[in-house]
C-alpha cells in the first residue's frame, strides 16, 4: 500500500501508548488516545482504516468503546487487545463491537503490523465495494428514468404518425397512395411493438418484485383488449378459461409481461393456412398459479427447443420475431421462483406451461 494506513490505539497506560507508536511511527500513522472518550472525540475528526482498543479499561471496556464507536463511526476495523482469557468477552465483542480480531497482550510487533496491514486491507475493500454499490444504485436510479422518459418520448411521436396516416388515408382514393400510407402504418406499428417489448424486457430482467394480489381475469381481459386493438383476431378460434377463486399475490409487471409474450407467439407464428386455434387457460390453487397457453401452430424443430429461451434465438425464419419474447418469459418465471416447460411438435403446434407460486409469504 502506497498511502499510510491511519491507526487510532486507545489505551489507558501511558507506556504501552508510546512504546506501540515508537515501534509503528515508521509504517504507519498512529493516533493514540488515553480514555475512550478522547478516544470518540478524535474518531469523529479523522478517518482511520484501524481502530485498536484495550479491553481493561477504567470506566469502560474495550467492547463498550467499540459498541460506541460503530454509531459514530462504523468504517474502521476494530481489533482489541486483551491480556485475560476471558470468553464471555470475546463473545461480547463480537456480538456487540463487531470486532475483527483479538489480540493477546503483550503483542509481538510483527504479529501487530500483520493484524493492522490485513485489517487496512478489509478496510479498504469494503470501501470501494460501498462506492461500487453507491454508483450502482445511482446507475439503476437513472436508467429507471431514462427507459421510461426514452419510451414515452419515441411512443408519442408514433401514435401522432400512426393517426395522422389514418386521417389521410381517408383524404386519399389513389390505391397507391393508400399503400404507401399502409407501409407507414406497418412501420409505426411494428416500432411501438419493440418499443413495448424493450420496456417488459427491461420490467422482467432489471426490477425486483412488487407483490401485489394478482387479478388474472382483470389482466387477461386488458390484454386481449389491446390484442384486438393491434391484430385481427376474428380467423383465429379462441378458448379462454380463467380460473380463480382465492387470493394470489406476485408481480403483476411480470405475470403480464410471461402472458403477453406468450401470447404474441401463439398469434404470431400461426399456420398461414387451415384451421387455427388458440387455448389458454390460467387457474389458481392453494399457493401455486397454473398458466397454459397452446396452439396448432407452425411448431419448433426439437434441435431448436433448448435455446428458445435464449435471448435473441429464433426457432423460425419467418420475420415476425424479436428473438426476446420467450427470453423475457423464462427471466419473468425464474424472478417469481416459478418454472416454464415447452411441448412442441413442428406442423402440429405449441404447448407452453408456466406454474409460478404465490409470494405472499416470502
Amino acid at each position: 500500500m502506497t498511502k499510510k494506513i491511519n491507526v487510532l490505539y486507545i489505551d489507558d497506560e501511558d507506556n504501552n501508548l508510546n512504546s506501540f507508536k515508537a515501534a509503528l511511527r515508521r509504517d504507519f500513522k498512529v493516533y493514540t488516545a488515553l480514555d475512550a472518550e478522547e478516544g470518540l472525540s478524535i474518531a469523529k475528526t479523522r478517518e482511520f482504516e484501524v481502530v485498536i482498543a484495550d479491553q481493561r479499561m477504567p470506566g469502560i471496556t474495550g467492547v463498550e468503546f467499540f459498541e460506541r464507536l460503530v454509531k459514530i463511526n462504523p468504517d474502521p476495523i476494530r481489533i482489541l487487545l486483551t491480556g485475560y482469557s476471558d470468553i464471555s468477552s470475546v463473545i461480547d465483542a463480537i456480538n456487540r463491537g463487531e470486532v475483527y480480531r483479538f489480540i493477546d497482550k503483550p503483542w509481538n510487533l510483527e504479529q501487530i503490523k500483520n493484524a493492522i496491514i490485513n485489517a487496512a486491507e478489509i478496510y479498504y475493500a469494503r470501501k470501494e465495494l460501498k462506492e461500487k454499490n453507491e454508483r450502482l444504485e445511482k446507475l439503476h436510479t437513472e436508467m429507471n428514468q431514462f427507459v421510461y422518459s426514452l419510451s414515452h418520448e419515441l411512443r408519442g411521436p408514433l401514435m401522432s404518425i400512426s393517426g395522422i396516416s389514418k386521417l389521410a388515408k381517408m383524404e386519399v382514393s389513389e390505391p397507391g397512395i393508400v399503400e404507401y400510407f399502409d407501409m407507414i402504418d406497418s412501420a409505426t406499428l411494428k416500432l411501438d411493438d419493440f418499443i413495448y417489448k424493450m420496456l417488459d424486457f427491461y420490467r422482467s430482467t432489471k426490477i425486483e418484485n412488487k407483490v401485489v394480489a394478482i387479478d388474472f381475469q382483470g389482466i387477461f381481459d386488458q390484454l386481449i383488449k389491446d390484442y384486438k386493438l393491434k391484430w385481427d383476431l376474428s380467423t383465429i378460434d379462441l378458448s379462454f378459461d380463467v380460473s380463480q377463486d382465492e387470493p394470489f399475490f406476485s408481480d403483476e409487471s411480470k405475470i403480464r409481461v410471461i402472458i403477453n409474450n406468450l401470447f404474441s407467439n401463439a398469434y404470431k407464428f400461426q399456420k398461414e393456412a387451415g384451421s387455427r386455434w388458440i387455448r389458454i387457460c390460467i387457474k389458481t390453487n392453494g399457493n401455486k398459479a397454473y398458466l397454459e397457453i397452446a396452439d396448432n401452430g407452425i411448431g419448433i424443430e426439437e434441435k431448436h427447443q433448448s435455446d428458445v429461451f435464449n435471448l435473441f434465438h429464433r426457432a423460425t425464419q419467418r420475420n415476425v420475431g424479436s428473438g426476446l419474447g420467450l427470453y423475457m418469459v423464462k427471466e419473468s418465471v425464474e424472478q417469481l421462483k416459478g418454472n416454464v416447460v415447452l411441448k412442441s411438435d413442428v406442423g402440429i403446434g405449441t404447448t407452453i406451461q408456466v406454474n409460478l407460486p404465490d409470494l405472499s409469504s416470502n
